[in-house]
């Protein structure tokens, strides 16, 4: 049985430690601050393999950069003199090409579906509840422009066998009985889900505690002890000896792997998100509002809306201009859900880490025998906890994996 240090306390964490203690080892998880204020609590809680097609694909950087000139818009670039982000963007752009795109493809869908059928796994295991839907997405859209782009999306995922069906507006609102919906059309992707991100978070909390797992929050990682090409401790608070370790340290992780002498690249997007209590038998079916790049999830009674992403670091502040974005863009959709702008200590931030060529991060540091790095899943991180998790524990046995991980090597900018 071996000692698993893993850092990082998000979805990726936690379900790397569920699946390594039920492997037999010994797992001791590491967060700088509380669990609570992670990124993975405010997530909009859908779980996607409709998401095929990953964030560095063509058009991209163009659509960004008249984004950018909006101050309400869904995307943003902080600048600044920063080599980190200048190298990233550069990555991004020689990554924003078809044939990226093409190759990428398959290997997000094999990702997605393999963990869509470990959630299903999950929901029936270990008394956790966390209000699992299946229920399917829209991507609504008002614009022939969006339809034309949402048509192609569809063709492209259907062929690579996402069901995806294209509906106009009148088949969206019989879909969709109980809220008006104001919209030319949508694709609807039937393999879809949701769940309630807090109580996945809490559930998993309590049921790794329950059975042992050491959790140590406000224990921030501030070094380690080397032996060759191994680590054997974990500073942090203390000193830890581990056999080995899984940095999933979120947008952090960059700071985590610099200490070991490991280039990242990768930066935080920050995204907002906010809830509409008492909101029962609304909207029925979670959707994303394709031009505005909001996103609505009916959770228990309430209803949560999320959207942007900005590049800004870790910085953590609340950019209330790109909360209006969000809100505004609402009734856009749903006329009739009374949306009101949210006060800022109402609204929940955080940051997801995004690689510059929209894969994870998944696999062994080639410089340590004993590191393993499960991070950069973007938007993607809730949809994506478990397989990570699973794969995480399969790499750490040195057992057959459940599926090919070549393409997220974490050294594959190296």
């Amino acid at each position: 049985m071996s000692h698993v240090g893993i850092i990082g306390g998000g979805i990726i964490g936690l379900c790397s430690a569920y699946y390594l203690h039920k492997a037999g080892h010994k797992v001791t998880l590491f967060e700088q601050a509380s669990i609570a204020n992670g990124c993975s609590f405010g997530n909009a809680g859908m779980i996607v393999p409709s998401h095929i097609v990953p964030l560095a694909q063509p058009g991209m950087i163009a659509k960004g950069l008249q984004w950018m000139l909006k101050s309400t818009s869904p995307f943003y670039v902080k600048p600044r003199l920063d080599a980190d982000l200048m190298r990233w963007g550069w990555l991004f752009y020689k990554h924003s090409t078809p044939a990226h795109v093409e190759r990428s493809i398959p290997v997000l869908r094999d990702l997605s579906f393999l963990s869509k059928r470990l959630y299903q796994d999950l929901a029936t295991h270990d008394g956790l509840s966390f209000g699992w839907q299946e229920r399917g997405l829209f991507m609504l859209y008002k614009t022939a422009a969006a339809e034309k782009e949402m048509a192609e999306e569809a063709e492209i995922a259907n062929h690579a066998g996402v069901e995806a069906q294209i509906l106009n507006g009148k088949q969206v609102q019989e879909m969709e009985p109980h809220v008006r919906v104001t919209v030319q059309g949508a694709v609807y992707y039937p393999g879809d889900a949701h769940l309630n991100p807090n109580e996945l978070m809490g559930a998993l909390v309590t049921y790794l505690r329950q059975e042992g797992v050491a959790i140590l929050e406000n224990h921030p990682v501030t070094g380690f002890g080397t032996s060759g090409s191994r680590v054997t401790t974990i500073h942090a608070r203390g000193s830890f000896d581990v056999d080995e370790v899984v940095i999933a340290g979120g947008a952090w992780s960059p700071g985590i792997a610099q200490q070991l002498g490991l280039q990242l690249p990768l930066q935080g997007g920050k995204g907002y998100s906010f809830m509409l209590p008492g909101t029962t038998n609304a909207i029925q079916i979670p959707a994303i509002m394709l031009e505005a790049r909001a996103t609505a999830t009916p959770i228990g009674t309430d209803l949560r809306f999320a959207g942007t992403l900005e590049v800004a670091g870790t910085d953590l502040r609340v950019n209330m201009n790109r909360v209006r974005g969000i809100a505004d863009a609402i009734n856009q959709y749903y006329p009739d859900i009374p949306v009101a702008m949210p006060v800022a200590d109402s609204v929940w931030r955080g940051l997801r880490p995004c690689s510059p060529d929209g894969l994870p991060y998944l696999g062994r540091a080639a410089r340590y025998d004993n590191v393993v790095l499960a991070t950069g899943h973007g938007m993607m991180g809730v949809s994506l906890g478990p397989v990570t998790g699973k794969l995480v524990s399969e790499l750490i046995d040195n057992s057959r994996q459940s599926m090919d991980t070549t393409a997220f090597q974490p050294d594959r900018f190296a």
